[in-house]
């Protein structure tokens, strides 16, 4: 049997090679499974700015070349999920880098996201379900840490529930995106399971969550 191929869209202040790092204990739980195939978002991240969403391990340092998905302040070119804006920077040029990766990459069954990583899956399924996107195929998503985005332009992305199938993961101790927080995405989907785990703000893969991920994954198999 093929293993499924899977998308993975990283967190802010990440890139792709780095969560291919910190999602190491993920590819060997799920590797007869899936394959997971990273992309890098195209908006670099200033060094310098407070805040860092980079905790996907315990310990974890900066990443080099930090990139981001867009930016929910235009001026600074910073980005906060707490942040309330009008207009965000960027999405067009994520929308393309994914648009790229599919035709170039895919077919990919399904779509992973982490942190704003996750936020933007949520808004790439919508693009998928409204038409907009005809390049897109994907069968499933999951999305660990996810949120809504409180930028009022991408409001539209929350206009009606999804059909797609997908899997949202919280930790119980996460300080960057409270549980509160991804449970307020789990009304935009129709199809949904829930793993909540005890731990923080990182992708959850020990033994006791392969069970949750797997007969997830079976229904695409």
């Amino acid at each position: 049997m093929a293993p499924l191929r899977v998308l993975c869209i990283h967190g802010y202040r990440q890139n792709g090679s780095s969560f291919r790092e910190k999602t190491g204990a993920l590819r060997k739980l799920l590797k007869k499974q899936v394959e997971l195939v990273y992309l890098s978002a195209p908006l670099p991240v200033k060094q310098d700015i407070p805040g860092n969403e980079n905790n996907s391990v315990p310990g974890a340092g900066r990443d080099e070349d930090p990139r981001g998905w867009w930016f929910s302040d235009i001026q600074a070119q910073s980005f906060s999920a707490q942040q309330q804006c009008d207009e965000s920077l960027g999405l067009d040029e994520s929308m393309s880098a994914v648009r790229e990766a599919v035709i170039v990459q895919g077919p990919f069954d399904g779509i992973l996201g982490f942190s704003q990583g996750a936020a933007f899956v949520a808004m790439l399924c919508s693009l998928q379900e409204q038409r907009l996107e005809p390049e897109f195929s994907f069968r499933f998503a999951i999305l660990v840490a996810g949120f809504r985005s409180a930028c009022m332009e991408h409001q539209r992305f929350y206009s009606t529930p999804l059909q797609i199938p997908s899997l949202h993961v919280f930790g119980l101790e996460d300080r960057v995106i409270p549980g509160n927080m991804s449970r307020e995405l789990l009304p935009f989907f129709q199809d949904t399971q829930v793993l909540i785990h005890p731990g923080g703000h990182f992708v959850p893969a020990v033994s006791a969550h392969r069970q949750t991920y797997q007969d997830f994954l079976k229904r695409f198999q």
